[in-house]
Protein backbone atom coordinates (compact mmCIF):
# COMPACT_ATOMS: atom_id res chain seq x y z
CA UNK A 1 0.00 0.00 0.00
CA UNK A 2 2.61 2.47 1.02
CA UNK A 3 4.52 1.54 -2.16
CA UNK A 4 1.46 2.44 -4.33
CA UNK A 5 0.89 5.54 -2.41
CA UNK A 6 4.36 6.55 -3.60
CA UNK A 7 3.56 5.81 -6.97
CA UNK A 8 0.59 8.12 -6.96
CA UNK A 9 1.86 11.21 -4.91
CA UNK A 10 2.96 13.00 -8.25
CA UNK A 11 -0.86 12.37 -9.14
CA UNK A 12 -2.19 13.71 -5.70
CA UNK A 13 0.22 16.77 -5.98
CA UNK A 14 -1.19 18.09 -9.35
CA UNK A 15 -5.04 17.15 -7.81
CA UNK A 16 -3.90 19.47 -4.54
CA UNK A 17 -2.83 22.24 -7.00
CA UNK A 18 -5.89 21.85 -8.45
CA UNK A 19 -8.75 22.18 -6.00
CA UNK A 20 -6.25 24.05 -4.27
CA UNK A 21 -6.16 26.78 -6.87
CA UNK A 22 -10.34 26.58 -7.22
CA UNK A 23 -10.45 27.25 -3.29
CA UNK A 24 -8.39 30.61 -3.33
CA UNK A 25 -10.62 31.65 -6.41
CA UNK A 26 -13.36 31.08 -4.16
CA UNK A 27 -12.21 32.23 -0.91
CA UNK A 28 -10.75 36.10 -2.73
CA UNK A 29 -14.27 35.97 -4.47
CA UNK A 30 -12.76 35.67 -7.70
CA UNK A 31 -15.09 32.51 -7.88
CA UNK A 32 -18.78 34.06 -7.32
CA UNK A 33 -20.30 32.40 -3.95
CA UNK A 34 -23.87 32.38 -3.37
CA UNK A 35 -25.59 33.56 0.01
CA UNK A 36 -29.26 33.19 0.89
CA UNK A 37 -31.89 34.81 3.24
CA UNK A 38 -32.32 31.87 5.69
CA UNK A 39 -30.13 29.51 7.42
CA UNK A 40 -28.58 27.11 5.45
CA UNK A 41 -26.43 24.10 7.09
CA UNK A 42 -23.98 22.32 5.09
CA UNK A 43 -22.90 18.72 6.10
CA UNK A 44 -19.86 17.24 4.55
CA UNK A 45 -16.33 15.70 4.65
CA UNK A 46 -13.11 16.34 3.42
CA UNK A 47 -12.57 12.45 2.36
CA UNK A 48 -14.54 10.13 0.29
CA UNK A 49 -17.28 8.51 1.69
CA UNK A 50 -18.39 6.84 4.86
CA UNK A 51 -17.79 9.07 7.62
CA UNK A 52 -22.18 9.03 8.38
CA UNK A 53 -23.40 11.80 6.84
CA UNK A 54 -27.06 10.35 6.75
CA UNK A 55 -27.48 9.08 10.50
CA UNK A 56 -25.81 13.21 11.16
CA UNK A 57 -28.66 14.34 8.70
CA UNK A 58 -31.46 12.83 10.42
CA UNK A 59 -30.08 14.26 13.98
CA UNK A 60 -30.20 17.65 12.32
CA UNK A 61 -34.07 16.75 10.98
CA UNK A 62 -35.04 15.74 14.44
CA UNK A 63 -33.78 18.88 16.00
CA UNK A 64 -34.94 21.10 14.26
CA UNK A 65 -37.75 19.67 12.19
CA UNK A 66 -40.73 20.17 15.40
CA UNK A 67 -39.82 23.86 15.41
CA UNK A 68 -39.00 24.78 11.96
CA UNK A 69 -40.11 24.24 8.00
CA UNK A 70 -36.79 22.48 7.24
CA UNK A 71 -35.72 21.33 4.09
CA UNK A 72 -33.33 18.99 3.01
CA UNK A 73 -31.29 19.50 -0.42
CA UNK A 74 -28.94 16.49 -1.32
CA UNK A 75 -27.06 16.00 -4.72
CA UNK A 76 -29.21 12.91 -5.19
CA UNK A 77 -26.72 9.92 -6.04
CA UNK A 78 -27.18 7.51 -8.76
CA UNK A 79 -30.63 8.73 -9.17
CA UNK A 80 -31.80 8.16 -12.67
CA UNK A 81 -33.66 11.59 -12.34
CA UNK A 82 -31.85 14.89 -13.83
CA UNK A 83 -32.11 18.35 -12.51
CA UNK A 84 -34.33 19.45 -9.80
CA UNK A 85 -36.95 17.07 -7.97
CA UNK A 86 -39.26 17.84 -5.50
CA UNK A 87 -40.10 14.89 -2.93
CA UNK A 88 -43.48 13.48 -3.58
CA UNK A 89 -45.92 10.57 -3.23
CA UNK A 90 -44.74 9.47 -7.20
CA UNK A 91 -41.11 9.63 -6.00
CA UNK A 92 -39.01 6.41 -5.60
CA UNK A 93 -35.46 6.11 -4.82
CA UNK A 94 -34.69 5.95 -8.50
CA UNK A 95 -36.10 9.81 -8.50
CA UNK A 96 -34.71 10.93 -5.45
CA UNK A 97 -31.89 8.42 -4.63
CA UNK A 98 -31.29 6.22 -1.92
CA UNK A 99 -30.94 8.38 1.14
CA UNK A 100 -32.89 11.53 0.54
CA UNK A 101 -36.04 9.07 -0.44
CA UNK A 102 -34.93 6.96 2.93
CA UNK A 103 -35.44 10.87 4.25
CA UNK A 104 -38.63 11.47 2.79
CA UNK A 105 -39.93 8.54 3.51
CA UNK A 106 -39.16 8.98 7.37
CA UNK A 107 -39.97 12.79 8.25
CA UNK A 108 -43.34 13.77 6.18
CA UNK A 109 -43.09 17.36 7.81
CA UNK A 110 -39.66 17.62 5.82
CA UNK A 111 -39.12 19.26 2.37
CA UNK A 112 -36.56 16.88 0.82
CA UNK A 113 -35.07 17.53 -2.73
CA UNK A 114 -32.64 16.67 -5.00
CA UNK A 115 -30.32 19.18 -6.98
CA UNK A 116 -27.02 18.63 -8.17
CA UNK A 117 -26.84 22.76 -8.89
CA UNK A 118 -27.29 23.53 -5.20
CA UNK A 119 -28.01 27.30 -6.02
CA UNK A 120 -30.60 26.26 -7.96
CA UNK A 121 -32.00 23.94 -5.92
CA UNK A 122 -32.06 26.07 -2.82
CA UNK A 123 -33.59 28.99 -5.02
CA UNK A 124 -36.19 26.35 -6.32
CA UNK A 125 -37.31 25.88 -2.13
CA UNK A 126 -36.72 29.49 -1.55
CA UNK A 127 -39.54 29.77 -4.30
CA UNK A 128 -42.05 27.31 -2.14
CA UNK A 129 -45.11 28.23 -0.28
CA UNK A 130 -45.25 28.00 2.75
CA UNK A 131 -41.26 28.98 1.93
CA UNK A 132 -38.70 26.99 4.60
CA UNK A 133 -37.00 28.39 7.75
CA UNK A 134 -33.97 26.55 7.41
CA UNK A 135 -32.33 24.10 5.06
CA UNK A 136 -30.14 21.48 5.04
CA UNK A 137 -27.41 20.54 2.91
CA UNK A 138 -26.13 17.24 2.57
CA UNK A 139 -22.72 16.18 1.42
CA UNK A 140 -22.49 19.39 0.36
CA UNK A 141 -18.72 20.32 2.11
CA UNK A 142 -16.91 20.69 -1.51
CA UNK A 143 -20.37 22.97 -2.91
CA UNK A 144 -18.26 26.75 -2.64
CA UNK A 145 -20.66 28.37 -5.01
CA UNK A 146 -23.16 27.87 -2.12
CA UNK A 147 -21.40 30.07 1.16
CA UNK A 148 -23.46 27.83 3.77
CA UNK A 149 -24.30 29.86 7.39
CA UNK A 150 -22.98 27.06 8.98
CA UNK A 151 -20.50 24.44 8.39
CA UNK A 152 -20.50 20.58 9.67
CA UNK A 153 -17.27 18.48 9.65
CA UNK A 154 -17.40 14.68 9.86
CA UNK A 155 -13.89 12.77 10.39
CA UNK A 156 -14.27 9.18 11.16
CA UNK A 157 -12.48 8.12 14.02
CA UNK A 158 -9.42 5.57 13.22
CA UNK A 159 -9.68 7.68 9.72
CA UNK A 160 -8.97 11.29 10.45
CA UNK A 161 -8.53 13.43 7.61
CA UNK A 162 -5.78 14.98 9.65
CA UNK A 163 -3.94 11.43 8.88
CA UNK A 164 -4.95 10.86 5.24
CA UNK A 165 -4.09 12.07 1.81
CA UNK A 166 -5.46 13.49 -0.96
CA UNK A 167 -6.97 11.59 -3.74
CA UNK A 168 -5.27 9.21 -5.51
CA UNK A 169 -2.74 8.54 -3.15
CA UNK A 170 -5.59 8.92 -0.17
CA UNK A 171 -9.02 9.70 0.02
CA UNK A 172 -9.07 13.19 0.39
CA UNK A 173 -11.52 15.65 -1.88
CA UNK A 174 -9.65 18.25 -1.07
CA UNK A 175 -6.37 19.83 1.12
CA UNK A 176 -6.75 19.21 4.98
CA UNK A 177 -6.47 23.25 5.29
CA UNK A 178 -10.46 22.51 3.82
CA UNK A 179 -11.17 21.64 7.71
CA UNK A 180 -10.83 25.88 8.43
CA UNK A 181 -14.05 26.16 6.68
CA UNK A 182 -16.19 24.59 9.81
CA UNK A 183 -17.55 25.66 12.58
CA UNK A 184 -18.13 22.42 13.83
CA UNK A 185 -15.89 19.30 13.72
CA UNK A 186 -17.66 15.76 14.26
CA UNK A 187 -14.91 13.09 14.96
CA UNK A 188 -18.15 9.80 14.07
CA UNK A 189 -18.23 6.13 14.50
CA UNK A 190 -15.99 6.53 17.85
CA UNK A 191 -16.34 3.19 20.41
CA UNK A 192 -18.94 4.19 22.73
CA UNK A 193 -16.26 4.10 25.64
CA UNK A 194 -13.59 6.44 24.13
CA UNK A 195 -11.74 7.93 27.08
CA UNK A 196 -12.05 11.43 27.83
CA UNK A 197 -7.81 11.29 27.60
CA UNK A 198 -8.11 9.97 23.83
CA UNK A 199 -10.58 12.26 23.00
CA UNK A 200 -8.09 14.83 23.84
CA UNK A 201 -5.21 13.47 22.16
CA UNK A 202 -7.50 13.91 18.88
CA UNK A 203 -8.30 17.50 19.42
CA UNK A 204 -5.00 17.93 19.85
CA UNK A 205 -3.92 16.31 16.68
CA UNK A 206 -6.98 18.40 15.16
CA UNK A 207 -5.55 21.58 15.33
CA UNK A 208 -8.55 23.72 15.63
CA UNK A 209 -8.83 27.04 14.29
CA UNK A 210 -10.42 29.42 16.70
CA UNK A 211 -14.02 29.56 17.42
CA UNK A 212 -14.20 25.78 16.09
CA UNK A 213 -15.97 22.99 17.98
CA UNK A 214 -15.49 19.49 18.52
CA UNK A 215 -17.46 16.57 19.17
CA UNK A 216 -17.19 12.58 19.21
CA UNK A 217 -20.15 10.71 18.03
CA UNK A 218 -20.88 6.91 17.97
CA UNK A 219 -23.23 5.23 15.71
CA UNK A 220 -25.82 3.68 17.32
CA UNK A 221 -28.21 0.38 16.56
CA UNK A 222 -31.45 -0.01 17.25
CA UNK A 223 -33.12 -2.38 19.39
CA UNK A 224 -35.05 -3.80 16.80
CA UNK A 225 -35.15 -4.61 12.75
CA UNK A 226 -38.02 -3.24 10.69
CA UNK A 227 -40.20 -3.63 7.70
CA UNK A 228 -43.43 -2.19 6.56
CA UNK A 229 -45.58 -4.10 8.49
CA UNK A 230 -43.51 -5.78 11.05
CA UNK A 231 -40.68 -5.32 13.99
CA UNK A 232 -38.30 -8.21 15.22
CA UNK A 233 -36.04 -7.68 18.32
CA UNK A 234 -32.16 -7.83 17.86
CA UNK A 235 -31.54 -10.05 20.08
CA UNK A 236 -34.52 -12.56 18.93
CA UNK A 237 -32.89 -12.64 15.66
CA UNK A 238 -29.25 -12.66 16.12
CA UNK A 239 -28.60 -16.12 16.72
CA UNK A 240 -30.49 -17.38 13.80
CA UNK A 241 -28.85 -17.58 10.41
CA UNK A 242 -29.62 -15.18 8.78
CA UNK A 243 -28.12 -13.22 5.35
CA UNK A 244 -26.56 -9.86 5.83
CA UNK A 245 -26.91 -6.92 2.72
CA UNK A 246 -25.07 -4.11 2.74
CA UNK A 247 -24.10 -1.60 -0.23
CA UNK A 248 -22.75 1.10 1.70
CA UNK A 249 -19.00 2.38 2.52
CA UNK A 250 -17.29 1.01 5.23
CA UNK A 251 -19.96 -1.80 5.98
CA UNK A 252 -17.96 -3.73 8.97
CA UNK A 253 -19.51 -2.49 11.68
CA UNK A 254 -23.18 -3.35 10.39
CA UNK A 255 -21.87 -7.13 9.69
CA UNK A 256 -19.72 -7.14 13.08
CA UNK A 257 -22.97 -6.24 15.16
CA UNK A 258 -25.32 -8.91 13.59
CA UNK A 259 -23.03 -11.97 12.57
CA UNK A 260 -22.97 -15.14 13.67
CA UNK A 261 -21.06 -18.06 12.41
CA UNK A 262 -23.00 -19.65 9.39
CA UNK A 263 -24.49 -15.97 8.49
CA UNK A 264 -23.95 -15.30 4.65
CA UNK A 265 -22.70 -11.75 3.86
CA UNK A 266 -23.67 -10.15 0.40
CA UNK A 267 -21.47 -7.02 0.52
CA UNK A 268 -22.23 -4.46 -2.26
CA UNK A 269 -20.34 -1.26 -3.68
CA UNK A 270 -21.82 2.02 -1.96
CA UNK A 271 -25.29 3.03 -3.31
CA UNK A 272 -25.55 -0.24 -5.46
CA UNK A 273 -28.12 -0.44 -7.69
CA UNK A 274 -29.10 -4.02 -7.41
CA UNK A 275 -29.25 -6.39 -10.24
CA UNK A 276 -32.08 -8.39 -11.54
CA UNK A 277 -30.08 -11.28 -11.07
CA UNK A 278 -29.12 -10.15 -7.36
CA UNK A 279 -32.57 -9.85 -6.84
CA UNK A 280 -33.37 -12.74 -7.47
CA UNK A 281 -30.30 -14.82 -5.50
CA UNK A 282 -31.71 -12.95 -2.49
CA UNK A 283 -35.27 -14.19 -3.28
CA UNK A 284 -34.26 -17.68 -3.63
CA UNK A 285 -32.79 -17.52 0.10
CA UNK A 286 -35.29 -19.02 2.75
CA UNK A 287 -33.55 -17.11 6.04
CA UNK A 288 -34.45 -13.86 7.18
CA UNK A 289 -32.53 -10.83 5.25
CA UNK A 290 -31.24 -7.91 6.97
CA UNK A 291 -30.01 -5.05 5.23
CA UNK A 292 -29.34 -1.53 5.93
CA UNK A 293 -31.68 1.05 5.75
CA UNK A 294 -30.29 2.80 2.93
CA UNK A 295 -30.50 -0.53 1.14
CA UNK A 296 -34.08 -1.46 2.25
CA UNK A 297 -34.92 1.92 0.28
CA UNK A 298 -33.82 0.23 -3.28
CA UNK A 299 -34.87 -3.56 -2.34
CA UNK A 300 -39.02 -2.91 -0.62
CA UNK A 301 -40.96 -3.97 -2.84
CA UNK A 302 -38.26 -6.59 -5.14
CA UNK A 303 -37.62 -8.92 -2.17
CA UNK A 304 -39.84 -10.73 -0.08
CA UNK A 305 -41.48 -8.47 2.25
CA UNK A 306 -41.92 -11.09 5.00
CA UNK A 307 -38.24 -11.99 5.09
CA UNK A 308 -36.85 -8.44 4.36
CA UNK A 309 -36.02 -6.37 7.23
CA UNK A 310 -33.47 -3.47 8.07
CA UNK A 311 -31.71 -2.18 11.00
CA UNK A 312 -32.09 1.83 11.64
CA UNK A 313 -28.94 3.38 12.97
CA UNK A 314 -28.48 6.62 14.79
CA UNK A 315 -25.62 9.27 15.98
CA UNK A 316 -25.11 9.59 19.74
CA UNK A 317 -22.62 12.04 20.84
CA UNK A 318 -20.57 10.48 23.83
CA UNK A 319 -20.63 14.28 25.25
CA UNK A 320 -21.85 17.76 24.57
CA UNK A 321 -24.79 16.80 22.94
CA UNK A 322 -26.65 20.04 24.91
CA UNK A 323 -23.78 22.18 23.78
CA UNK A 324 -24.47 20.74 20.19
CA UNK A 325 -27.72 21.11 19.87
CA UNK A 326 -27.92 24.92 21.57
CA UNK A 327 -25.17 25.82 19.05
CA UNK A 328 -27.51 24.31 16.01
CA UNK A 329 -30.97 25.95 16.68
CA UNK A 330 -29.11 29.27 18.13
CA UNK A 331 -27.81 29.74 14.42
CA UNK A 332 -31.12 28.78 13.04
CA UNK A 333 -32.86 30.93 15.66
CA UNK A 334 -30.67 33.89 15.64
CA UNK A 335 -29.56 33.94 11.91
CA UNK A 336 -31.51 35.77 9.32
CA UNK A 337 -29.31 35.21 6.26
CA UNK A 338 -25.49 33.52 5.89
CA UNK A 339 -22.63 35.62 7.07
Amino acid sequence: MKQLRLLLYPFAIIYGIITGIRNWLYNKSILKSYAFPLPVIAIGNLSTGGTGKTPMTEYLIRLLGENYRLATLSRGYKRKSKGFVLGSEASGPDILGDEPYQFYSKFPNVRVAVDADRVNGITKLIALTPQPQAIVLDDAYQHRRVKAGFYILLTAYGDLYVDDHILPAGNLRESKTGAERADVILVTKCPAGLSAAEQQRITSKLKLQPGQQVYFTTIAYDRQVYNETVRLNVEDIKHQPKILVAGIAKPEPFFKHLKIDGDILKQYPDHHDFTPDEIQELNNFNQLIITTEKDYMRLRGKVSNDRLYYLPIRTDFLTGSDKFNETIINYVGKSTGNR
